[in-house]
């Protein structure tokens, strides 16, 4: 039987506390970044990125260029172009747009759904992936307005630790991915990181964050690909 839109819905439910949870703290960051509310929600309608969300709040705050703030959202948001192109194969036989759909909403947390849900040889679909994608995207719009509402009542934000949420939620996928691969790639995952890791830590002494993280991410994927091709 043939995923449908509903069931994408569903399978979206057990992501939607993370949603929700970082997407508040983004909207209240955002509040304290002196956006309004209406700005805080068009951001998470246009950019809809957690991690660029948290960015373009800080780097406003200290004043920065409008040219150097897109820039480094570029930056960060380009992983999804390796998102993209790992999920692809598997919507290669529906209509273009239809695959233009998929790409524009993906997200760490519907990625993470759909690799998994492929791990486990379910055969995925376009209203499927649909179904999960604007689950997740209607959800976090929600979160950051009423994250903005009740940021107009925290002077601070960071002392409640809503600085951390992100992190914590890329945490949380990374332990849910390990305990729920049954295949012997494991091991190879585990060799993956730690390359990210020690490239990430070894380039930030002469580079930027942003641009460390875009090189130790396709670095990590080259290893990745050479391990699985080895083994």
């Amino acid at each position: 039987m043939s995923l449908t839109f509903k069931n994408g819905v569903v399978d979206c439910i057990p992501t939607l506390l993370g949603y929700i949870g970082i997407g508040i703290a983004a909207g209240v960051i955002g509040k304290a970044a002196n956006l309004s509310i209406l700005e805080v929600t068009l951001l998470a309608v246009i950019v809809y990125a957690g991690a660029a969300q948290f960015i373009i709040a800080g780097l406003m705050v200290i004043s920065t260029p409008i040219s150097a703030i897109i820039f480094t959202v570029f930056l960060i948001n380009s992983r999804h172009f390796l998102m993209s192109m790992a999920t692809a194969p598997y919507f290669k036989q529906y209509p273009f747009w239809n695959n233009i759909g998929i790409g524009s909403l993906l997200t760490d947390e519907t990625f993470a759904v759909t690799m998994t849900s492929i791990a486990k040889k379910v055969s995925v679909t376009a209203p499927w992936m649909h179904g999960l994608n604007l689950t997740a995207y209607i959800a976090w719009i929600f979160a950051c307005f009423i994250g903005a509402v009740i940021g107009n009542w925290l002077p601070d934000p960071r002392q409640f630790g809503l600085d951390y949420a992100l992190v914590a939620m890329f945490i949380g996928l990374l332990y849910l991915q390990l305990i729920n691969d049954k295949s012997k790639t494991k091991k190879q995952m585990i060799y993956v990181m730690l390359t990210v890791a020690i490239v990430l830590i070894l380039l930030t002494k002469w580079v930027s964050a942003e641009l460390a993280i875009l090189v130790s991410t396709l670095l990590g994927c080259l290893f990745g690909v050479l391990l699985e091709k080895w083994k």
